[in-house]
């Protein structure tokens, strides 16, 4: 247990860390407006510069995030490859060191000294606090990802990640301004405005997405769902639901969520590049879901029959979703291919409007119970 005379020590500077946010940030604020005003940019400017924003927020989110850190699916060694190189653009460390540091994230969430970025350490620790300092004990510790060290593609990534990192956020600016007839131009907006929102928009789902939305499938840790947040962070704003079922090559699961790494992944996967896609069961989300209603409208309801009722209905309804997706999922996997052909009939038909029909008035009760008002 840490005391609070350690933790009042500060441990040293990243100098290299505060160089690299402090110069970078001061650069996006004052030269490139100055060059906007003073010389002008082009619209072929600002479109590298999404483009390039693009392939580093979906290589950090779909390569370094779903498919290494948690394993959601499995890519083609082109697809990942492609990843690793976008990824070290970024400049958020080499996939081993990011890999590692996030599953010690979600093993030890909000853990003030085993979280490498602890949001009840305060927004600013983890938003980019905890990169200015050795607070990380951890660093270089490898031994939770054993499996990503078989990846020939992290390893060589890793090795020469420093050469990679220069190449990328030199080489790619360059090249693009030598075809614009813009060197500068590409250089500041592709290179260091890119750089810099790239940054804080992947370090909001460390900071924001702790502190500000919703909490519907557990408040056992302090991740939120905010789908605002969402639009800036390539759909990683299901912040909740991630820290629940990780595994899930989704974060935002409902099919109208915005969530542009679940349609790239699940796209890629139409053209091999991309295979097992892990999805957690809509029965387990929706018990998630269910529980938390469960538990919060139990805090707030006094009287015995109101919680009585609760109870009644939390258990009516589970049983309930459990014969409607038992029923659904053999549906849909087609576990019987003489299920297929009995849907015509009409035993068939009504045993799936009697179980919609069911499922629907067990959702309506329970909605009263929640209030308190079924009698």
């Amino acid at each position: 247990m840490k005391t609070s005379v350690d933790r009042k020590a500060k441990p040293p500077i990243i100098l290299v860390t505060n160089l690299l946010f402090s110069l970078t940030f001061l650069a996006a604020v004052v030269l490139v407006p100055w060059y906007g005003v003073s010389h002008g940019y082009e619209v072929f400017d600002w479109i590298m510069l999404v483009v390039i924003l693009m392939f580093n927020g979906t290589a950090i989110t779909a390569g370094y995030h779903r498919l290494w850190a948690h394993k959601a699916y499995k890519a083609h060694w082109s697809l990942r490859l492609w990843f690793a190189l976008w990824g070290a653009m970024a400049i958020q460390n080499s996939i081993m060191h990011w890999t590692s540091g996030h599953r010690r994230h979600h093993q030890h969430v909000d853990d003030y000294d085993l979280d490498p970025y602890s949001a009840k350490r305060g927004f600013w620790f983890s938003h980019i606090g905890w990169m200015l300092r050795s607070y990380d004990k951890e660093v270089g510790n490898f031994s939770n990802i054993k499996d990503l060290q078989k990846d020939p593609v992290v390893i060589w990534q890793h090795h020469y990640y420093i050469p990679i990192v220069l190449a990328m956020n030199f080489g790619v600016p360059l090249l693009i301004g030598l075809l614009s007839g813009n060197v500068m131009a590409s250089l500041l907006l592709a290179g260091v405005l890119r750089l810099v929102l790239s940054h804080h928009c992947t370090f909001f789902i460390n900071s924001l997405a702790h502190i500000w939305g919703k909490r519907p499938f557990t408040d056992k840790n302090t991740a939120r769902d905010n789908g605002l947040l969402a639009l800036f962070t390539w759909g990683e704003g299901y912040h909740n639901f991630h820290h629940v079922f990780s595994s899930d090559y989704r974060n935002g699961v409902r099919w109208w969520q915005f969530d542009p790494i679940k349609w790239l992944i699940f796209s890629a996967s139409k053209i091999r590049l991309t295979s097992g896609l892990r999805r957690v069961s809509d029965f387990r989300i929706e018990k998630a879901r269910i529980d938390m209603q469960f538990k919060r409208a139990g805090q707030k309801l006094s009287c015995e029959q109101a919680l009585a009722n609760l109870e009644k209905q939390y258990q009516e309804l589970l049983e309930a979703l459990k014969e409607w997706y038992a029923f659904r999922q053999q549906w849909l996997e087609g576990k019987a291919e003489e299920l297929r052909n009995q849907w015509e009939s009409l035993d068939m038909r009504t045993q799936y409007e009697e179980l919609k029909s069911s499922l629907k008035e067990q959702k309506g009760r329970w909605q009263l119970a929640l209030m308190g008002q079924l009698a």
